[in-house]
């Protein structure tokens, strides 16, 4: 008789050794949930970061949604299919059509993510093999973008974060500043830098052909979602006066978002995340939908993951490194100590990312892990089963 499959639900609030302010957000401590999944040995290991301004969902929320989960058909199916099939499967259809599950998009990828980690351990695969798409030659190295948000100085920024492939800026409340800063940038950079500045919705349709016209005599060559999500109309006439190009974030999170986008002409790329766009299977779906009409893409991250999403992310751009760019977070930079190891890595002295060692997407959870574990549930039990909160859980 096999041991019982057991599930580990982890709220992991890790303080920030540096914040992270932008229009739509201040933050000082992460906030994902993590979700280890254990089946006959095996185990693997998912991660969401549910964003409200972006989804509308919470980490309470997907909590709740995840207990109403029927964890023991999936364990049963893990058991029944081999699994080469199932990860076949799971690459095809995803994590809803494969095992016949509905939820948001972060619900989604925090089971979708644990699976194909629990999975490729099962089989010895390299993280590559874990998200739909391969590149012919996939490089060495990536290079990663750098961001700048309202908390850094452009100067500082300048004189510590580089060498610099592509620029994120963050948007402020005061379009004068954002065109200082993105001439500062080109100042320094010159003209072969690509230079973004990111509104987060923060702009009306009346006041956005100005601002864009703005940072265009500064030196933007791109805008990231100037105007409320899903502002379809507004966005087509935005994009279809002078001034940098358009990326959409937070109005693209479904596949059915990316087609409204594409027929409006509402802009010229897609920012694919892991987490918000319900995990890799779906996330490299919307890559595909770029690519058929002709937009660009950057495989972006939410801030402050915290593992298992940063290697998903990352073997994401390495099987479609025809990105734009690459945003491979500040974990190095956020956190002293990290609920996983190995520590993903950036190499700071020339900002590149190599792919997730594996198999899976390589990590398992430290002790720091521990502290935040909130719920367990066990093979048998329907119940998820609160687990008392370590001391300093929140230190």
């Amino acid at each position: 008789m096999p041991e019982p499959a057991g599930a580990t639900l982890y709220r992991v609030e890790l303080p920030m050794a540096v914040g992270f302010d932008h229009p739509a957000k201040r933050r000082s401590a992460s906030d994902s949930l993590m979700l280890r999944l254990t089946v006959d040995g095996a185990t693997g290991l998912g991660e969401c970061a549910p964003r409200a301004y972006v989804t509308g969902e919470t980490s309470d929320s997907v909590t709740a949604a995840l207990r109403e989960v029927p964890l023991d058909a999936v364990f049963a199916r893990l058991r029944s299919t081999e699994p080469s099939l199932l990860l076949a499967e799971l690459l095809r259809s995803g994590v809803a059509g494969t095992f016949g599950l509905r939820g948001g998009g972060n619900l989604l990828c925090l089971l979708e993510t644990a699976l194909l980690d629990l999975l490729g351990r099962q089989l010895g695969s390299h993280a590559s093999a874990l998200v739909p798409g391969s590149h012919p030659r996939t490089p060495p190295s990536l290079p990663v973008s750098q961001v700048l948000d309202l908390s850094l100085d452009v100067d500082e920024f300048l004189d510590t974060r580089g060498p610099f492939h592509f620029v994120k800026v963050k948007a402020a409340d005061d379009i004068r500043r954002d065109a200082r800063t993105v001439a500062a940038i080109r100042a320094r950079l010159g003209e072969l830098v690509p230079v973004m500045v990111d509104a987060n919705m923060s702009w009306s349709p009346e006041e956005a052909p100005g601002h864009m016209e703005a940072l265009h005599t500064a030196g933007a060559d791109w805008v990231e979602e100037p105007l409320a999500k899903g502002s379809w109309a507004d966005l087509a006439r935005l994009r279809g006066g002078t001034g940098p190009r358009v990326m959409l974030d937070e109005s693209v999170c479904t596949p059915e978002d990316a087609e409204r986008a594409i027929a409006a002409g509402a802009c010229d790329a897609f920012n694919v995340r892991v987490s918000k766009n319900g995990g890799p299977v779906t996330a490299a779906r919307l890559i595909g939908l770029a690519r058929g009409a002709g937009l660009a893409f950057q495989v972006g991250v939410q801030v402050a993951e915290v593992g298992p999403l940063i290697n998903a992310g990352r073997a994401l751009a390495f099987a479609h490194p025809d990105a734009l760019t690459v945003e491979a977070g500040q974990s190095d930079l956020f956190f002293p100590e990290m609920v996983v190891a190995p520590r993903p890595a950036v190499d700071r002295r020339t900002n590149t990312i190599t792919p997730p060692p594996g198999p899976g997407f390589g990590l398992t959870p430290t002790d720091l892990a521990a502290r935040w574990v909130t719920a367990h549930r066990t093979e048998g039990d329907p119940v998820w089963r609160p687990v008392p909160a370590r001391p300093h859980a929140h230190a």
